[in-house]
């Protein structure tokens, strides 16, 4: 119950990636490319309305001669990121249903690769592995595994249910066509308002006037991101946020590299989530802010 992609790297070694994979020249990618003509996070792997799909974040590819920012995966496809320099789709899997977990205070979410279930501050999936969760989930191939924090891993399948930190929780199985946002562009001309909620670790975007539609929830450095371009009230420098959010970091290419990778996430997580990715804008000055339309409302609570 997993989406997978197996594709053939330009050095030969075939690299599997899941939906929120990325592909870029820098070591911290799911599939690094070390050329200087990739970009640090050049394109991300995404699951659309049933399609596993690549979308252009800070690159472009190519198909057939023709530059796309978005396409969906098929075998046998030859994707160029360079000139001369692609990636071949071998083989991509898409099973009829995916596992998804939900409670009483946790919306549905699909489960991918590998995730952590945060209990603090609020119940919430993350989609990587962090070390204080108070629970982890990931595929091995074969089964879905769950290991709470104290207890033994065991397999997890649809209609299981367990309770982490006090939290009941139910696997689910969610038809493939339904997981993942069926939208893949937002503009920003019939988007609906948006409600920002800061919290530092937490932000909650709300699209007003989409009452049936549940909050996108974003958490970690995207979260940080976004909140300290709220708590600033205005513009600031890329170095000013970065500084910020990785205080130790003392290496300039690094802390840029890092806001790089982070920043290309994050505006990946708010398309994926149907939010235009401007809403983080970067200007060519090296001056980053929150972008904000007629009829959007910040709720700062930093």
């Amino acid at each position: 119950m997993n989406a997978l992609v197996r594709l053939l790297a330009p050095d030969g070694a075939v690299w599997t990636l899941s939906p929120g994979d990325l592909i870029g020249r820098m070591a911290t990618a799911a599939l690094p490319i070390d050329d200087g003509r990739i970009s640090e996070a050049h394109a991300l792997v995404s699951l659309r309305a049933g399609e596993l799909k690549l979308l252009g974040l800070r690159g472009v590819f190519a198909v057939d001669g023709k530059p796309c920012k978005e396409l969906t995966l098929r075998p046998g496809l030859w994707v160029e990121l360079a000139p001369g320099l692609g990636l071949e789709v071998l083989d991509v899997e898409l099973p009829e249903q995916m596992l998804a977990l939900q409670g009483a205070e946790l919306p549905q979410q699909v489960l991918v690769g590998a995730c952590s279930i945060m209990a603090a501050p609020r119940l919430c999936i993350v989609g990587r592995y962090q070390g204080d969760a108070a629970a982890h989930v990931w595929n091995n191939g074969v089964h879905w595994r769950l290991r709470i924090a104290g207890s033994a891993a065991c397999d997890v399948a649809a209609g299981d249910r367990f309770v982490v930190a006090g939290h009941e929780l139910c696997a689910v199985a969610v038809p493939v066509g339904g997981a993942g946002p069926a939208r893949t562009e937002v503009n920003a001309a019939f988007a609906p308002p948006l409600r920002i909620v800061a919290g530092f670790d937490t932000v909650h975007i709300h699209q007003l006037g989409e009452a049936h539609r549940a909050p996108v929830t974003l958490d970690g450095i995207s979260a940080r991101i976004i909140s300290e371009l709220v708590a600033l009230h205005g513009p600031a420098a890329w170095e000013l946020l970065a500084g910020e959010i990785w205080r130790d970091e003392t290496d300039r290419p690094r802390l840029r590299q890092r806001w790089d990778v982070s920043l290309a996430r994050l505006r990946g997580k708010l398309r994926a989530s149907g939010i235009r990715p401007d809403l983080v804008r970067a200007g060519g000055t090296g001056q980053v802010e929150l972008l904000l339309y007629q009829g959007d409302v910040v709720d700062d609570r930093t």
